[in-house]
Formats: C-alpha cells, structure tokens, sequence
C-alpha cells in the first residue's frame, strides 16, 4: 500500500475499534487487583451550611463508585468516638495495596488552610497536613488521584506530587482562602458522560478537571465575581501544577518555560467509569496500550521540529500497533458473545 495511505487507513481503523460501543464487559468479573477505589474524606464543615454541601459532593461519589463498581470508603461522615478522623483516615490509607493495577482515587472535601509553610485539610479532631499524607502514602508505588477540593491547597503538589501520582487542588496557592467551590464540579464532571471531551466514552481525570474549571470559572462569571479559585493539575512529577487555560480541548497549547512538558498525559489514561473497549483488554493489553498512547503523546509535541515525512514515519508503528491491540479486543469480545 503506498505509504500515503496507510496512515489514514490505521486511523480509520482505530477510531472504528475505539468507538465500538458493543465491545462490554459482559459477565466477566474483574479481579481485584484491577478494581478502582475511592476514599472520600469529609472534613470539619465550619458551619452547618457548608456541611450540607460537604455530604451532598460525598453522595455523589457514593453514586459513582455505585455506577462503576469501585469499592468505596468514607472518612468523616459517621459519629465521632476515640478514634479521631485522622486515625481513622490513616488506617484506610495503610491498606492501599502498595503495588496493583487500578487506581485508589483520595478524595478530599472540606475547608483548608495555609500558615508558616506548612499546608492542612480541616478535620473534626486533629487536622491533617500535606507533610502527613506524604509521609502515610510514601510506601505505595500504585497508582494514585488525589483531589483536594479545599481551600488553601495548591500546596499539596508540593508534597504529593510523584511517579505514578495524579494530584489535582482547588486552588493554585496557598493564600487562596476562601471556600471552594471545585469540588462541587469535579465530582458532578466525573459523574457526567458530557465531560467525555475526546468521544471515547469514559470520562478521565484530566476531563474532570478541566470541565470542573471551566465550570468554576463560569460561577463566578455569572454571579459577577472575582474568582478566589483556579485549580491545578500535576501528573508528571514535577510538583508544579498546570491550569485549565493551558489546554484547548485535551492538548495542551503552551509549553512550560523551561521546555519540560506539561501536566495531563497520565490524567487522560485514568478513568473510573470505562468504556467498553477498557473492560474487554486484559492487563497486558490495557498497560501496552498506555505506554504506546504515551509515545504518541511524546511524538506530537515534537511535531513542530519534524518534517512531514518524518512525523508520519515516527507516528506511524505506534499508529499500527494500538489498531491491532483494539482489533483483537474487539475479535476477542464478538466471539465471546456469538451464539453457541
């Protein structure tokens, strides 16, 4: 085939198999190892106005993890007894596996503060800080999302931020103070196939974000008010943190000063709610498929350096061997559900 062609042809193919929406999970039982989970942790709620729309975003990750299967924990909801929140927190985060496959989503909602340096989540009872969960979850090498929709918690990056890690804050410094609204709109982003910007039929985290800051974005517009919030994204280790208006859709349209790429890449492959075509690849085919999805990442911001024929040339194995990995998957799924 003239090599013109076959670079329309494989994305043609690999569109059809990523869009297949007969491609389900079926009956299949998805083994631990490879089932998300959420931990939601409810912090002291300041006054009785902002506890009501605490447990409201905490019902709504009920409702997720519901919808898609994950195991579910809550930390702040139940009544106080000796065991103070911060244990209790504790003690959930020491059973992460260290090492699985899915991710373990940590999801913090409440106020926050910021003094002398040193960044925490309101708790009923001790608070914790960024420099505790950092030191609780140094020993875990899975994956991990962590979303603190508190005020005042840009400066978790600072701590989390690392291999294997997706950490996203409602604000970009510790001086923003005043309540947060983020978490409302992540947790309503998650939950809506709307946020679906690339069609692919699952929502990811770097979806979720970025339709939760625009979304944060158009509250203030409408109500005419400055914005005391301006989320950040850090999945590439660098514990620095990109906004929303670095990206137009899901790629980003700047480059860091420095020349080191920007935020999202590892954000886009996580999802809790996955189509059918994520469900039907084993997890050989799922951890290949990322790594390539990678290399595609790394082949287009080079885009600008490469000739035509060049880009086509890196562009276009990668092209190839993630249309095959979906065709075998759909093959894979259409004999399993043919008529015995």
């Amino acid at each position: 085939m003239n090599r013109q062609l076959i670079l329309p042809t494989v994305l043609a193919t690999l569109a059809l198999a990523m869009g297949q929406s007969n491609l389900t999970r079926g009956e299949t039982t998805i083994p631990d190892d490879e089932t998300p989970e959420i931990i939601v942790v409810i912090g002291a709620e300041g006054a009785p106005e902002f506890g009501e729309q605490f447990g409201k975003w905490g019902t709504t990750w009920k409702q997720i993890a519901d919808k898609t299967g994950a195991k579910f924990t809550t930390v702040g909801r139940t009544a106080l007894t000796k065991k103070t929140d911060r244990e209790t927190l504790q003690a959930a985060l020491r059973e992460i596996p260290p090492t699985r496959t899915a991710a373990t989503w940590i999801i913090l909602i409440g106020h926050g503060t910021y003094s002398r340096q040193a960044a925490k989540f309101n708790l009923r009872g001790p608070d914790v800080s960024a420099q505790d969960l950092a030191e609780w979850l140094q020993p875990i090498q899975s994956p991990l999302v962590i979303v603190n929709t508190a005020s005042s918690s840009a400066p978790f990056i600072n701590r989390l931020s690392g291999k294997n890690r997706v950490v996203v804050t409602a604000t970009k410094s510790g001086t923003q103070y005043n309540f947060a609204r983020f978490g409302k709109f992540f947790a309503n982003a998650i939950a809506s196939i709307e946020s679906d910007l690339d069609h692919d039929d699952e929502v990811s985290v770097q979806e979720a974000f970025l339709r939760a800051s625009n979304d944060v974005e158009e509250f203030y517009k409408s109500e005419n008010r400055i914005a005391t919030e301006n989320a950040l994204i850090d999945d590439n280790a660098d514990s620095r943190g990109t906004p929303a208006k670095m990206f137009r859709g899901v790629r980003p349209i700047a480059k860091a000063k420095d020349g080191s790429p920007l935020d999202g890449n590892y954000a886009a492959r996580i999802t809790l709610s996955p189509s059918g075509n994520a469900w039907t690849l084993a997890a050989d085919e799922r951890k290949q498929r990322d790594e390539l999805e990678h290399q595609l990442e790394v082949i287009r911001s080079q885009k600008e350096t490469l000739d035509q024929s060049e880009y086509q040339t890196a562009i276009e194995p990668v092209m190839i061997q993630l249309a095959k990995i979906y065709q075998a998957a759909e093959e894979r799924a259409a004999s399993e559900t043919k008529p015995q």
